[in-house]
């Protein structure tokens, strides 16, 4: 029972590995190297866990766990970088873009409801770019990167909790799985030697 209570919450891993395959695409789209690596290591970290939930194996769920615990420390980055909080600005690109283009989260241009412009001939921008202007957004982008890293972060500490607990499940049951006719000191006990009498006739 307890291993099957354990694989329940298996439905919870894929919905896990879901938001970080969507989170993936929307990074690829904006171009952004630094989260699209961690989102690649992310995603291979959902599958050792869902590997190690169906597999019975407890040390892969360890793995995951101690990986979820860093997933959240780069998503709490996420959201002081886009909030800007402290000395971190978006202007800095290579934090994002390992300094190969410009940082841009693609919901900059296609948010709900913002309406793009571009603006021609400026000197603002550099080779091979352009300048443009978004109005009429009806959620910021920055606001929209803060909400998904916060999703993130909530799938996350639910996935470190049901990492513990499945992984403490096998645990337990490997240690009180006892196999038929197993060698142990308590069930397995060696033949014992029968000595034989050899008979001999009594003469009276």
């Amino acid at each position: 029972r307890g291993l099957l209570a354990a694989r329940s919450p298996l439905l919870a891993l894929l919905l896990h590995l879901i938001a970080a395959l969507e989170r993936q695409i929307f990074d690829f789209l904006g171009y952004q190297w630094v989260p699209i690596l961690a989102n690649f290591l992310h995603i291979m970290a959902v599958i050792l866990g869902i590997f190690g939930t169906i597999q019975y194996r407890s040390k892969y769920l360890i793995m995951y766990a101690v990986w979820l615990v860093l997933w959240v420390g780069w998503n709490a980055f996420i959201i002081c970088f886009y909030l800007e909080v402290g000395h971190l600005s978006q202007d800095r690109d290579f934090i994002m873009t390992f300094n190969t283009s410009l940082h841009r989260s693609w919901w900059m241009e296609n948010g709900p409801g913002c309406l793009v412009t571009p603006v021609m001939n400026s000197n603002l921008a550099p080779e091979d770019h352009h300048v443009i202007t978004v109005t009429g957004c009806l959620l910021d982008y920055q606001y929209i990167e803060v909400v998904s890293s916060a999703m993130q972060i909530f799938l996350a500490l639910f996935g470190f909790v049901y990492a513990c607990y499945v992984s403490k499940v096998f645990l337990e049951e490997e240690d009180s799985f006892d196999f038929i006719g197993g060698f142990d000191s308590y069930g397995y006990q060696a033949p014992q030697k029968t000595s034989h009498l050899q008979l001999q006739p009594l003469y009276t």
